[in-house]
């Protein structure tokens, strides 16, 4: 296992849908087991396969679901349901690996369930609702179809998040990538 780098907003795998996983192979074994590793080193609550650079769509989650307990798997092709109202609750922002140190309140519905496979290409379904894993589903689904939290927000907002991400030199001379490992220096 190892840790990859995280693409950052701007980056052209961010903006490209993902291809579909016929085979569970070793390369998707080892992609998923370094998500997990660089997830972890950036204390994120998921991470989608084109964060990582890879186009495959998949992600993986490690965060609470609404009764509070920690949920940690890995969803390969999956499908999206979303349920319940949409809220926007400024209390609660929504941050992303892509957009490291920013985070705005983004309206998302108080459901989610996403059915799919794992790694030992089992049926699975991961749902919540009321969670940040309800969100995190919703998030990191947007991420296969080559969207970020950004395009859900109000231009203004989406301004004042794409100028702080130039303010702190993350997009500077080309560089569309950071280390997890390094989180000092990514001041995230």
């Amino acid at each position: 296992m190892s840790v990859r780098p995280i693409t950052i907003v701007g980056h052209r795998a961010l903006e490209q849908r993902t291809r579909r996983v016929r085979e569970v192979t070793s390369d998707i074994r080892t992609l998923v087991a370094d998500m997990f590793e660089t997830n972890d080193a950036a204390d994120g609550a998921g991470l989608a396969a084109p964060q990582v650079g890879s186009r495959w769509r998949l992600f993986i989650y490690s965060c609470a679901d609404s009764a509070g307990t920690v949920q940690r798997g890995v969803v390969i092709n999956p499908r999206l349901e979303r349920f319940g109202g949409i809220e926007l609750d400024e209390e609660t922002i929504e941050g992303c690996l892509s957009v490291p140190g920013e985070g705005f309140p983004t309206a998302r519905h108080r459901g989610a369930r996403v059915t799919g496979i794992d790694l030992e290409g089992e049926q699975i379904v991961v749902e919540d609702e009321g969670g940040v894993l309800a969100r995190a589903l919703q998030h990191e689904v947007d991420h296969l179809d080559g969207s970020l939290y950004l395009d859900r927000l109000s231009p203004a907002r989406r301004r004042e998040a794409l100028d702080a991400v130039t303010d702190r030199g993350w997009r500077a001379q080309g560089i569309l990538t950071w280390d997890p490992r390094d989180l000092e220096a990514a001041d995230v």
